[in-house]
């Protein structure tokens, strides 16, 4: 018999084609589908008219559809597969969850009124070197059954409880974020208006032992006390008008309580730095405000590491506070770069290396 070899180079024309696809039809319809597979896998979809056994989907939504208990135990479930199905090495993971879920939290403030502020919440557990993966959904599960809750340390060892539990992990972390606002008066005026405080409550459960964690950025006015003395060394010999630098600056101050402390409310964590740095910026101003707060200012001149050094000052006198670190960032006017410094007290915040982009993070834009 001779076989004849077509000629691959030649470009088939469509009827030859559409008669090299009726073959293939032919020959699907008395083929299994295992052989159509072994021949090639996308003739199966060339072919699906032709092929009995290929499946016909349904492309609408089936809003009437009921997951039955039956039905959800035979769903699969990789994330608590078993240990072959990890990838990479396999090492226990300290944090693993979801960041930055939002929802409205009421908040209990010291003058005995209560705030619903939106919260954007942090929620990690620890994950076993032999565990493929948890299931982040129920960290919110978890969270949500306490979100009526009026928010205290209290109910998030209760929520942490909880999805440690749910999750079946030894170590576990809650971390709440929100801008606290407090109303403040102007310096001379008579006016009033909002400051809003970036603030962090923190909950940790590492080997047993649980920490409350509080953090707080406070924004102030640093005025240089060098380049001061430089403006009225200026006005003293040369009767030359000279003005001192002062910039925009922030202290991310953070605080552990201490465990049989009583509440520290964040007001009192505000009021500590004020103490300390009193230069807070301002809300409502007038030019009397104005006048009094270049006053304030030249009162008060700071470098970077006196203010790291004022605020360690407050925080130790305290009772309520055990482990801290204070960061601060002068956002210089005078240079093109920042002064920056950080003071740490006890074990909590110690740190031989520092998040690259950590002081970029105290920029507040206003």
């Amino acid at each position: 018999m001779n076989i004849h070899s077509p000629d691959l180079n030649r470009n088939p024309d469509r009827s030859e084609a559409e008669a090299a696809l009726d073959v293939l039809r032919a020959w699907a319809l008395k083929a299994t589908r295992s052989e159509i597979l072994d021949l090639d896998p996308s003739i199966a979809r060339l072919l699906s008219d032709a092929t009995p056994d290929y499946p016909a989907f349904s492309r609408v939504y089936p809003e009437d559809f009921e997951v039955t208990a039956s039905y959800k135990s035979d769903m699969p479930d990789l994330q608590n597969g078993p240990s072959s199905l990890i990838r990479g090495a396999k090492r226990q993971i300290q944090h693993v969850g979801i960041s930055n879920f939002r929802l409205p939290i009421r908040f209990h403030t010291r003058d005995n009124g209560d705030l619903t502020l939106e919260t954007s919440v942090t929620g990690t557990v620890s994950l076993d070197a032999e565990k493929k993966g948890i299931n982040m959904s129920r960290i919110m599960r978890s969270f949500y059954r306490h979100a009526d809750s009026t928010f205290s340390f209290d109910v998030m060892e209760a929520a942490l409880d909880d999805y440690k539990s749910d999750l079946d992990s030894f170590d576990a972390r809650i971390q709440m974020r929100f801008s606290f606002p407090m109303r403040v008066d102007s310096l001379r005026s008579g006016l009033s208006g909002y400051q809003y405080y970036d603030i962090a409550l923190e909950l940790v459960e590492t080997n047993g032992v649980r920490q409350k964690i509080m953090h707080l950025d406070y924004v102030y006015s640093s005025t240089c006390p060098c380049s001061l003395e430089l403006s009225e060394h200026a006005r003293a010999t040369r009767g030359q008008l000279a003005t001192p630098h002062s910039q925009r600056s922030v202290a991310r101050i953070s605080v552990e309580l201490d465990r049989d402390a009583q509440c520290l409310w964040f007001e009192d964590l505000v009021e500590a730095c004020r103490r300390a740095v009193p230069t807070e910026t301002q809300v409502m101003v007038k030019r009397e405000d104005e006048q009094a707060f270049a006053e304030l200012n030249a009162a008060n001149p700071i470098f970077v590491e006196d203010a790291a050094r004022l605020f360690c000052e407050q925080l130790h006198a305290d009772h309520r506070i055990a482990d801290f670190r204070v960061i601060a960032s002068h956002q210089e006017s005078l240079h093109s770069h920042d002064a920056v410094s950080v003071l740490v007290e006890g074990d909590t915040f110690a740190s031989l290396s520092l998040d690259p982009k950590l002081f970029s993070t105290l920029v507040h834009p206003g």
